[in-house]
């Protein structure tokens, strides 16, 4: 399987800098994952779009992107359950 290469959008660096130590821990795993399998149990693609998922860490969610063509993975999103489809 091939390796993905992940890159963070600008906004989604901002969401990580605003939660605590050991939740921006579990995200950066959850994400570091992604790269070797971008579709984990658990990840669900969203509604209206074509290439973007979401994967659950907690009571956050984080909103990415997969583009195969260039083995891609573009985050969008990190945040809590509740503004995270906003």
């Amino acid at each position: 399987m091939a390796i993905y290469k992940v890159e963070w959008k600008p906004s989604a660096l901002r969401d990580l800098k605003r939660l605590e130590g050991q939740v921006v821990e579990r995200i950066i795993g959850a994400v570091e994952a992604l790269a070797s399998n971008p579709f984990p149990s658990g990840a669900r693609k969203l509604r209206g779009s074509q290439q973007s998922y979401r994967v659950r860490v907690g009571d956050y969610r984080v909103v990415y992107e997969v583009v195969q063509s260039r083995l891609l993975i573009y985050i969008v999103h990190a945040r809590h359950r509740k503004d995270a489809y906003r």
